[in-house]
């Protein structure tokens, strides 16, 4: 049985006004009475004709203002379901367990489903599950953006009561129902995205493009062809950018500034910068290859701040050994090629440069403190000794931040130790931190990224900074340094201080023991002068044993023990050939005093198998996996560290994990040399 239609609210009282004014009359009525009984009873009877009257109409007009209400409401119901049914919106209405209840037309041609589908809403879109649906956990609304059938949607939730639910009672029969409902509104925004990327992709690159080795292509070829050399790399650049829509101009002999698209970048990206290796093919009789760097910067804020990060990626390019291009963005840093060794600098007029340079900052300051890595090896003390002996030449106050002498560099520290006059050469990072001063310069050598260096939180008490390094950039390195030095073409950081040695003072002498120091340095991280060594590696080299340094000194500082040769040699004979071109080992890190050297010894061994392009041994030491990974010169390790988190040189390279098993790195390692050979990266 129906339930009888009751007049309620405004309309109500609207309707009933006159009944209440009569009782309103019948009020002033006996106040009249009481004054004057004739005027009183004059009135009630006028009371009584205006009740009648008004009653009469009243129950003779309210079943047809009832029945003209009801036919509005219905005309308004169908009006307001037509309108919902028809919107271009596209909307639905979903149970609260994310079944569909109700669809409007247009919510049924995207979705390509008939009037009374009824089944749920992730059987359309299949991210939107249950739990991403509002609830009765306190959210009411909820906004995703998801893609179907190539068009991309904005999905709005809201939480609906059954309050609410009067103006869709014609749409779905919700008698008894308990709960709640969920609007779904979808907005396409495919339009808009596509107007977006197509205004993104227009917006402004700028690019540089530097030639590595200008001048030594140009030694290598006679001086008749040289215009033609040039004339030719001049043309293979500016074909190529013109090829995309791009500007090219050369704004120096051996520098270029290129203007273009930014979807021009994603295309350059695709091809993997082929300019790159079109370059080398220019040949017309010249013995050395041209080769060239490119740094590109964009989404930057302004047309100046692109310039300005094509400017920071073309040092980074450079900084690496060139060959090699390089995307800067307000987020992130991307390389592309470096697959070639660095070419060697003939010159050295940069280090006479950088000497006087260095000269003059020391000489400016009271102190200098010199820092390396952490876990230090013969390379970074070498260089740290020789920056001490270049402030003690200048009669400055110096000493060597070291924290921990681990057994790498025990033989070489122990050479000052019977010495008096370096007694407080080496100090701790706490010493260090509170002797740091406006007045004191820091050092930091063999090593340009801030995270591994001796003791990072140093940079930040030394106002004056001077780095000199010999490792490739990368995204991480010293910010605002008064002094940077870095020529990832240098076989050693004791080679480019060996130089700098020569320069910064008039016949400089250094002791035997420093010159042990270095030479040792130079020796290791050339693998006894067999891996990046180059005319001035043997010039510098000559340089220390000149000043006092004995080979058969330094060869017997790094012989090594039984145990150790025993595990270098187990590591070598358990490695695995992955794909035919890698080697991967372990090495056994229990009771070694020096692990990651035992396992970078190995690295280099591995090499000597015919066939092998790169080698990786893991070790496992204090809850770290350290890798060290070596090539000769056909493919890059320093890529494939970068990747995992590393660095280093293109044929010398390593990186730590944390929070993972040997088993485990291994197969982070396989997976990220198959990716990197599938992408043609190695």
């Amino acid at each position: 049985m129906k339930k009888r239609i009751k007049l309620k609210g405004r309309i109500k009282t609207y309707i009933q006004f006159c009944i209440y004014l009569g009782v309103l009359l019948g009020v002033v009525d006996v106040a009249v009475f009481v004054m004057d009984v004739r005027a009183g009873a004059f009135l009630a009877g006028y009371i009584i004709f205006y009740f009648a009257i008004t009653l009469s109409l009243y129950f003779y007009n309210k079943p047809v203002i009832m029945n003209e209400l009801i036919s509005f409401a219905t005309e308004y119901g169908q009006i307001q379901r037509k309108l919902l049914r028809e919107l271009d919106l596209p909307y639905a209405l979903l149970d609260e367990n994310g079944k569909v209840m109700w669809t409007n037309a247009a919510f049924e041609n995207i979705v390509h489903q008939p009037k009374g589908y009824k089944k749920s809403i992730t059987s359309l879109f299949p991210t939107i599950t249950r739990d991403r649906l509002p609830d009765n956990s306190g959210v009411d609304e909820a906004q995703y953006e998801l893609e179907y059938e190539g068009n991309e949607y904005v999905a709005k939730f809201k939480k609906i009561s059954l309050d609410e639910m009067a103006d869709h009672s014609d749409m779905i029969d919700a008698d008894g129902y308990e709960g709640y409902l969920t609007a779904v509104y979808l907005y396409d925004e495919t339009a808009l995205r596509i107007a977006l990327q197509e205004v993104d992709d227009q917006s402004l690159a700028v690019g540089m493009i530097y030639l590595d080795n200008y001048d030594e292509a140009l030694d290598g070829v006679e001086e008749v062809r040289r215009s033609l050399l040039i004339a030719l790399i001049d043309r293979k650049v500016n074909k190529y950018i013109s090829a995309f829509d791009g500007i090219c101009k050369k704004l120096e002999k051996d520098k270029y500034l290129v203007i273009m698209r930014k979807r021009v970048v994603s295309q350059l990206q695709e091809s993997r910068f082929d300019l790159l290796e079109e370059v080398k093919m220019v040949n017309i009789g010249n013995e050395m290859a041209v080769t060239i760097s490119i740094g590109v910067g964009l989404d930057g804020l302004t047309y100046a701040q692109n310039y300005e990060f094509s400017r920071n990626a073309i040092d980074l390019a450079l900084g690496r050994g060139g060959d090699q291009a390089v995307i800067k963005t307000p987020e992130s840093i991307t390389y592309y090629g470096g697959k070639s060794q660095q070419v060697e600098k003939n010159t050295r007029v940069k280090a006479r440069v950088k000497a006087q340079a260095l000269r003059e900052i020391i000489t400016s300051k009271d102190q200098v403190l010199v820092m390396g890595h952490r876990m230090p090896d013969a390379d970074s003390f070498g260089a740290a000794v020789g920056i001490y002996r270049i402030a003690l030449t200048l009669g400055r106050k110096a000493h060597i931040v070291l924290n921990e002498v681990i057994p790498a560099i025990q033989p070489t520290v122990e050479l000052f130790g019977s010495n008096q006059e370096y007694g407080d050469m080496i100090i701790g990072n706490q010493q260090a931190i509170e002797s740091a001063g406006s007045n004191t310069v820091l050092v930091v050598v063999d090593v340009n990224k801030p995270s591994i260096t001796e003791c990072p939180e140093l940079l930040k008490f030394c106002k004056s900074v001077v780095v000199l390094d010999h490792h490739r950039q990368g995204a991480e390195t010293i910010e605002n340094a008064t002094l940077s030095y870095v020529e990832p073409y240098a076989s050693s950081t004791c080679e480019m201080v060996s130089e700098i040695l020569q320069y910064i003072y008039d016949n400089i002498r250094i002791r035997p023991e420093e010159a042990d120091c270095m030479y040792s340095g130079i020796m290791i991280d050339t693998n006894n002068f067999m891996i990046k060594t180059g005319v001035r590696t043997f010039e510098a080299a000559a340089f220390l044993r000149r000043s006092g340094a004995d080979v058969t000194r330094v060869r017997k500082l790094f012989r090594e023990d039984a145990q150790g040769y025993k595990a270098k040699a187990d590591a070598v004979s358990q490695a695995e050939i992955y794909k035919q071109y890698f080697a991967i080992s372990v090495c056994t890190a229990d009771d070694l005093p020096s692990p990651t050297i035992i396992g970078a010894q190995a690295a280099n061994e591995l090499l000597n198998i015919r066939g092998i392009k790169a080698s990786f041994v893991l070790t496992d030491y204090q809850g770290k996996i350290y890798i060290s990974a070596r090539s000769i010169d056909e493919v890059n390790v320093q890529l494939i560290m970068e990747r995992m988190g590393g660095g280093g040189h293109l044929n010398t390279a390593a990186c730590q994990m944390e929070g993972t098993g040997i088993i485990e790195a291994i197969g982070v390692l396989k997976r990220t040399v198959d990716s990197m050979l599938e992408a043609g990266e190695i």
